[in-house]
């Protein structure tokens, strides 16, 4: 399951307050996480900052992880601002913590001797940061830089830059039918920007429709399991068997479906736990590390089924996973057959 803990998010607040117009942007950031649309659009604003003025360009030193070493990386420290009073370094996709001892030593050196007029920006696009607390190095960047996390945002914060976007477009969205988007498309702005763009431009209306999402939108593969499992309880076999047909024609590998239809089928338990103890969808939420509007769509799914139908879908469905992967038998087959065994009533 998710862990229960939700991400430290204070690095993004004290980098949202150096870009403020009464703040000031720091010397040392270091800038991960998996919103890379948030991550770009902040890094767009601090090089905004710094690199502004006819000579903004010749103030910004890049380095590859190719070329990074402690002398690249003192070069570009020395660099005095050309007609400006900050230049920016950014250096992408050099982990670190992978770097030798005796270069870890002089980057704790460099990075603690930062002068005012540098800004040193790791950027990790293509590799995961795996920063390790013990390390002096990492006391180096908490004391002397930021280190920013850019994760999923809250559903709140999400809804209202979802109808933000669609309000450039010229267009209204309200805050339900925002939900569903995010529901159905996931909940990153990576992703979701592209289709806010493409129902923006399909829609001939100022006012955005469950039609106008349903007609351009491209579901990510939970909704539709949702979707799949939601005729299941209510009893619409064929309706469940033309959505798992939707997932062969959009060539989804049977073993992905799998994955998602397990980890749904065991949500559906967890969400009928919650209701034969009384438990809400918040608590729900913080068990699986969901927003609220999807703990809400699935404790009222959950409804629908008994809890003997979900001990018997928990069950069937880690066994049907077990024979896709060794016993060689077609998955689309087994897959149907778990279908038609899930929609019997129990």
């Amino acid at each position: 399951m998710p862990p229960k803990g939700k991400p430290d998010n204070g690095g993004y607040l004290t980098l949202k307050k150096d870009l403020s117009d009464k703040g000031t942007p720091g010397r040392l950031y270091l800038m991960h996480g998996e919103e890379t649309y948030l991550r770009d659009y902040y890094l767009g604003k601090l090089r905004e900052r710094l690199l502004s003025g006819g000579m903004g360009e010749f103030n910004l030193h890049e380095i590859g992880a190719k070329d990074m070493s402690p002398h690249a990386l003192e070069e570009a420290v020395d660099c005095l601002p050309m007609m400006a009073e900050r230049t920016l370094v950014q250096v992408t996709d050099y982990d670190l913590f992978k770097a030798g001892e005796k270069d870890r030593e002089e980057y704790i050196r460099i990075l603690s001797q930062l002068p005012d007029y540098v800004c040193v920006v790791f950027l990790y696009d293509l590799i995961p940061y795996k920063g390790d607390a013990r390390t002096k190095l990492a006391g180096a960047l908490k004391q002397y830089g930021t280190v920013v996390n850019f994760v999923r945002q809250d559903q709140g914060d999400l809804v209202d830059w979802v109808r933000r976007r669609f309000r450039a477009l010229g267009k209204e969205i309200d805050s339900r039918l925002a939900l569903e988007l995010i529901f159905l498309c996931g909940d990153l702005m990576t992703n979701l920007i592209g289709e806010i763009e493409k129902i923006g431009a399909y829609s001939k209306q100022p006012h955005i429709t469950r039609a106008d999402i349903e007609a351009v939108a491209t579901p990510q593969l939970d909704a539709v399991v949702f979707r799949m499992t939601d005729a299941v309880g209510e009893r619409n076999f064929d309706q469940a068997m033309a959505v798992l047909g939707e997932l062969y024609q959009m060539q989804e590998p049977p073993i992905k479906i799998m994955w998602s239809l397990g980890r749904q089928i065991r949500q559906l338990y967890s969400a009928r736990l919650c209701l034969e103890q009384g438990k809400g969808a918040s608590y729900l939420a913080e068990l699986w590390g969901l927003k609220p509007y999807p703990a809400e769509k699935l404790m009222k799914s959950a409804r629908r089924f008994s809890l003997n139908w979900c001990r018997k879908g928990v069950v069937r469905c880690g066994q049907t996973d077990l024979a896709m992967k060794s016993t060689g038998q077609d998955g689309q087959e087994l897959l149907t057959t778990l279908l038609l065994e899930l929609s019997t009533p129990t």
